[in-house]
């Protein structure tokens, strides 16, 4: 019997992908464990290995192909004996029954759509199923927040397809323009909720004549894009700003860079690193994460960091950042940067974490607020250090401070335990004698 070979998931987040590259071709021999095809991910470009091992007969969908469901059929294996002629019977009889259509079959569900137009509608999914509908109209709904349950399916067994949404949404249109006369206001029921964002900024660039160029949203960047606007909507964020006097801070690594003598080279965001973990160590209360039966308490400081890359930014987890010491962080902070940028992080080296960091001193931005990176309960957010006059005992001084802000999850976090939070990071950043003891 043929073999599936489905689009994985990668990661838990994943719920589509892209099929980069294929690295065997039709006709290729695949043994268990073979790298066949390379996917991308919300967050990082993967190798995606063979379970199964035989002819690998049929690739169905092609390089390049964007938004590609989770367990979505891509390509069929044959095992040996088997002959070609039984793939595309295997494929009827509903090989991918589990999953949403594959492309292939999406353009098909169109087609067969034109041809019943005039055919009675099917029936709506029972409350708790899931929709039947093909790839391509659930792209569509999603994109104009139309809930598929109220379509009605015109495509095979019932199908929603591409021209039942888009009926939908003209029928939508209609009713809140006022063209069905016929029919009160009151009972013109619309699918289709209001975007988000709450202005088309292409339609609205279009009728004003601005100039623009469109340039492509990555998975990774839709990706951001969703869990920023789920974690601003859903987390009750809290603000703290706290200043540290970072003399002594910029002096030690000074000369632990000096003694390195280029071996390595310890960074101010290093350091922070390792403040951030010995403070989570001394006060725990702040290494939590919320749910609706408990607070979860970590024992670990697993330290996310954020680095920007060209389709945005990723957060590479320190793991026990507490047990390291800053030759180790700085070492490894470097290599999971530069994967970062490369697009070849695991999963592991970035899912998860118990504290994010997020640091634009380099870029010269003097205090910030961070989004909330869920399921955590808290982000530091690092700002420039800058020179600033300060009093002691009647004598002015000047010093270089840094702002350092931290949201809080306010359920898990609340006000007090965020400031004792910022209380012990200070003494850390002021005393960086304490962080090397």
């Amino acid at each position: 019997m043929p073999i599936k070979v489905t689009m994985p998931a990668l990661s838990p987040t994943m719920t589509e992908g892209t099929l980069a590259k294929w690295v065997k071709s039709e006709g290729d021999q695949v043994e268990a464990g073979d790298v066949i095809a390379e996917i991308e991910t919300d967050k990082a470009t993967m190798e995606v290995e063979a379970v199964d091992e035989g002819k690998l007969a049929k690739i169905l969908v092609a390089e390049g192909t964007e938004g590609v469901p989770v367990n979505d059929l891509i390509a069929v294996l044959l095992e040996e004996g088997e002959d070609a002629s039984s793939i595309d019977s295997f494929i009827k009889e509903g090989a991918n029954d589990s999953a949403p259509a594959s492309k292939e079959e999406d353009a098909t569900a169109e087609k067969e759509a034109t041809k019943t137009q005039n055919a009675a509608p099917a029936q709506s999914s029972a409350k708790g199923e899931r929709v039947l509908a093909s790839p391509l109209a659930r792209r569509i709904a999603e994109q104009n927040n139309i809930d598929l349950a109220h379509v009605s399916g015109t495509g095979p067994n019932g199908r929603v397809v591409k021209v039942d949404v888009e009926k939908a949404l003209s029928s939508d249109s209609a009713a809140s323009s006022g063209s069905s006369a016929s029919a009160p206001a009151s009972a013109a029921k619309s699918t289709a909720k209001a975007p988000s964002s709450g202005v088309d900024a292409r339609a609205l660039a279009d009728a004003y004549g601005m100039e623009y160029e469109e340039i492509k949203n990555s998975g990774m960047r839709k990706v951001i894009a969703n869990r920023l606007l789920e974690s601003k909507q859903t987390i009750p964020h809290f603000y703290l700003t706290i200043e540290c006097n970072i003399d002594g801070l910029l002096a030690a690594r000074k000369e632990i860079n000096a003694k390195a003598a280029g071996s390595y080279k310890v960074s101010v965001n290093d350091m922070v690193i390792k403040a951030v973990a010995q403070s989570l160590q001394a006060y725990p209360a702040a290494n939590v994460a919320w749910t609706d039966e408990a607070l979860l308490q970590f024992k670990h400081s697993d330290v996310s960091v954020a680095v920007a890359t060209e389709s945005g930014l990723i957060t590479p987890i320190i793991k026990k950042a507490e047990t390291k010491g800053l030759r180790e962080i700085s070492n490894e902070m470097k290599e999971l940067a530069a994967k970062a940028r490369d697009g070849k992080l695991k999963p592991e080296e970035f899912q998860g974490g118990t504290f994010s960091i997020s640091n634009l001193g380099m870029y010269g931005v003097q205090s910030f607020s961070a989004i909330i990176n869920p399921p955590q309960s808290c982000i530091l957010a690092v700002g420039a250090g800058e020179q600033k006059p300060y009093i002691v005992d009647g004598e002015v001084k000047v010093g270089t401070f840094m702002s350092c802000t931290l949201s809080t999850d306010h359920r898990s976090v609340d006000g007090a335990v965020g400031a004792e939070f910022l209380k012990v990071l200070k003494s850390y950043l002021e005393n960086p004698i304490m962080m090397l003891t």
